[in-house]
């Protein structure tokens, strides 16, 4: 047996901790053995992980890369557990499997860059490049990622590793829910409901505001349409205020945190995303399994997802005029809709199922065993 273990940040609802529920759930049982340590958890993830019988171990905060505190407790599960792979995700996590990974002697040391390091500063560049050194191989979960390690870290092409993000496939959704969803938000058959998903933490990524104000426009040219943003955060308060501010209030609708997100996207007609980074865009795909035509900014990994004027169309960020312009033209279009959604939905059945990505993980986990001999 195998066995791995997993280190992470927070668990919560991200996309790095529902591809570990994607390991827990799929991983062969028959040759590996998980285990998983987390700073914290939060919300019901950590549970469903849990439940497919995998350990979730959280051990508090990392203040700062070389806290010796929560050094020590990594070293005492190392101790305890015997990994053969060590795998770490998220700067905290990749900072403590390559450190105690290296101390300990586990024999792969596996780190992976689930970022778009815009604002990382020198020294995490510096810190990322040096973990990466005493590391077997360094996983980009998006071109957009290996094109940072590659070109930014300048790390050598044989310790690169490409595994894009999986999703798992939608549930069905019983028509008689999503009506009862519509009439829960006073959303009238004839609108057209453009939807997005996120957390709604720091505008400086996720831009909702851009998406509100290309909104607004479609509003001000009479559009019968409403605006559903799913998701919750401390920057919630800010867009209540702008919407007020630009006299939407009653087309725009605040659906907050939702656990179970099929039946959202099964009530959107358009799904929008208009953030200024992302290493990859999990929801885009989410939306695609949900056969939706899809508008987002041209930048990280979703400018690999979205093919332009194909599976919808991308956008320059920053530019909300332009997102309004995208968005009026599938409003007024059903047949391109229709069209833009189902290339988006074979797309996403070809590249970025959750069956693909445990596979790649599991093949890649396979090759160094068997390189480095390990019985």
């Amino acid at each position: 047996m195998i066995r791995v273990l997993n280190i992470q940040e927070t668990i919560g609802s991200g996309g790095v901790e529902r591809r570990r529920l994607s390991l827990a759930k799929l991983l062969d049982k028959q040759k590996f053995e998980l285990k998983i340590i987390c700073t914290k958890t939060e919300g019901p993830t950590a549970d469903e992980i849990r439940a497919n019988g995998v350990e979730v171990i959280p051990i508090g905060l990392l203040n700062f890369p070389f806290q010796l505190s929560q050094h020590k407790k990594v070293m005492k599960i190392i101790d305890d557990y015997k990994p053969h792979i060590i795998h770490g995700a998220v700067f905290e996590g990749v900072t403590m499997a390559a450190i105690n990974g290296f101390i300990k002697n586990v024999p792969i040391i596996l780190i992976e860059e689930t970022s778009d390091p815009q604002n990382r500063r020198w020294k995490g560049h510096l810190l990322m490049k040096i973990f990466a050194t005493i590391s077997d191989k360094v996983i980009g979960v998006s071109p957009s990622t290996t094109e940072y390690l590659l070109s930014k870290l300048k790390i050598s092409k044989d310790k690169v590793v490409l595994i894009n993000n999986g999703v798992a496939l939608p549930r069905e959704v019983d028509s008689d829910i999503i009506i009862k969803l519509k009439a829960e938000f006073g959303i009238k058959d004839e609108e057209i409901v453009i939807g997005t998903v996120g957390r709604l933490l720091s505008d400086k990524n996720k831009r909702f505001s851009d998406l509100i104000k290309a909104f607004n426009i479609l509003i001000n040219k009479g559009v019968n349409a409403k605006l559903v943003i799913v998701g919750d955060g401390k920057e919630k308060e800010n867009y209540q205020k702008l919407v007020l501010e630009l006299g939407i209030k009653d087309k725009v609708i605040f659906a907050g945190y939702q656990h179970q997100l099929d039946k959202y996207y099964e009530m959107f007609d358009i799904f929008s995303l208009a953030s200024s980074h992302e290493s990859f865009g999990l929801v885009l795909v989410e939306a695609m399994f949900h056969k939706l035509p899809v508008v987002a900014t041209r930048v990280g990994g979703m400018r690999y997802i979205v093919d332009d004027q194909q599976t919808g169309f991308l956008v320059e960020k920053y530019n909300f005029a332009e997102i309004a312009n995208r968005l009026e033209i599938l409003y007024n279009d059903r047949n391109l809709r229709h069209a833009f959604g189902e290339n988006g939905y074979q797309k996403a059945l070809r590249n970025y199922t959750e069956e693909r990505y445990v596979k790649n993980v599991e093949d890649l986990y396979l090759s160094l065993v068997n390189q480095k001999k390990i019985r």
